[in-house]
């Protein structure tokens, strides 16, 4: 008689979720489908030629630390890159032993729910919020308490009232994460007026801040908003960076900016995940950077991104119908679409599908699926021609639901 591993299985494993971005995507591969899911960057884009220069020149001068273990907290050149770009960016206090390299941000959530929370502890997420930080956080078991977004970004009234209670009620919040940039799924940006009064709230009530910022750099318009990280000092705020989407998501490269006592934390519990980063792309991505490559590519990330944002704005008004609406994002690859609530998008999609087109559920960014009439749609990934043919399907499809 076979094992039942069912009953091998931890109650942590029990509690982890699949993505269900992951699991849709396995649902979407079949050809002719137009897919506006994922939140790929556009592969056209990539820098090939360059990244294989670099590549090249990696492996024939520095073959014997690009190939080898390297340090858990990342290697040495690029721990220098990474602390310049804080200087630029404003955040001075910044030195060496406040950056961990991860194995992108998404190791970076995961880790931070490994080392702050216990099981049943209670954390706080924006409504809605990225997929990948709930499951990194429901796999250890923390429970989620959800203040809602508008064009503004998060309300910090209601934040405001809520952590009263908590304090009412013997209730420490761990810590709020949230995405200040392009939120995602939203594709909204806190103001800065909403960024001073999260930090007040944050000293007053002894709040760490997860601030994760993936997109910061993929602005297209607008002008450029200081970071909670700038704005607090490494005090309460432990920043999450990546070069998924603003070099190549290949190169797995993410980076934790935090007080040193939490990166010391953080390197421990990499040791047991994964020993350390690859070198040989961290490597890469510095030498990238030290090349003075990054400029110019971000720069025609913004650009291409700024039409496909148009484009898919332009044909949502054009193909969706009246009681439905949508964000005008300022930048990242989201723009978050409503519909009448009672049109289940959980349900929609599966005609979609065989229409052709896809989407995320917007049930899928909430902790416990409460949500049902949002879907998000990425503009990053499919062309012009394809992002007004998606819309275009959808937009019937919807009809058909409206009454």
């Amino acid at each position: 008689m076979g094992i039942e591993w069912s009953k091998k299985f931890s109650a942590r494993s029990n509690s982890m979720k699949a993505s269900a971005i992951r699991e849709l995507l396995n649902l979407i591969n079949s050809p002719g489908i137009i897919s506006l899911a994922g939140g790929m960057p556009d592969p056209t884009l990539f820098p090939r030629e360059v990244l294989a220069e670099i590549s090249k020149d990696v492996m024939i001068n520095h073959e014997g630390k690009a190939l080898q273990y390297g340090p858990t907290e990342g290697v040495k050149p690029l721990i220098e890159t990474i602390v310049q770009m804080a200087h630029e960016e404003g955040i001075k206090k910044v030195e060496k032993e406040n950056i961990l390299v991860t194995t992108a941000s998404q190791q970076g959530l995961d880790l931070i729910g490994r080392i702050f929370v216990d099981p049943g502890d209670t954390i706080i997420v924006e409504a809605p919020t990225y997929v990948g930080g709930l499951q990194a956080f429901h796999a250890s078991q923390a429970k989620f308490e959800t203040i809602p977004l508008d064009d503004d970004g998060i309300n910090v009234n209601i934040l405001e009232n809520r952590l009263k209670e908590f304090k009412q009620n013997g209730i420490n919040a761990k810590f709020i994460y949230v995405i200040p940039n392009f939120q995602n799924p939203a594709g909204v940006t806190m103001s800065l007026e909403r960024r001073h009064k999260l930090l007040e709230l944050s000293h007053m009530y002894n709040l760490v801040i997860i601030e994760d910022d993936p997109y910061g750099e993929i602005r297209f318009e607008g002008n450029k908003l200081p970071s909670l990280l700038e704005l607090d000092s490494l005090e309460n705020v432990i920043a999450l960076r990546t070069f998924s989407k603003i070099l190549a998501p290949g190169l797995r490269l993410g980076w934790v900016i935090a007080d040193k006592e939490v990166i010391k934390k953080l390197a421990i519990a990499k040791q047991g995940a994964d020993l350390c980063s690859p070198s040989l792309t961290q490597y890469i991505a510095d030498k990238f950077i030290r090349d003075g490559h990054l400029k110019g590519y971000l720069e025609l990330v913004r650009q291409t991104y700024k039409v496909k944002k148009d484009a898919m704005l332009s044909a949502l008004g054009k193909y969706f119908p009246d009681g439905c609406s949508w964000t005008k994002p300022q930048g990242g690859m989201f723009v978050w679409t409503s519909v009448p609530e009672y049109i289940d998008t959980d349900a929609l999609f599966v005609e979609a599908v065989q229409e052709k087109v896809a989407y995320v559920i917007g049930s899928a960014f909430y902790p416990y699926g409460e949500d049902k009439h949002h879907m998000r749609l990425n503009f990053t990934l499919s062309s012009v021609e394809q992002i007004d043919e998606g819309i275009k399907r959808l937009g019937n499809l919807i009809k058909k639901k409206i009454h």
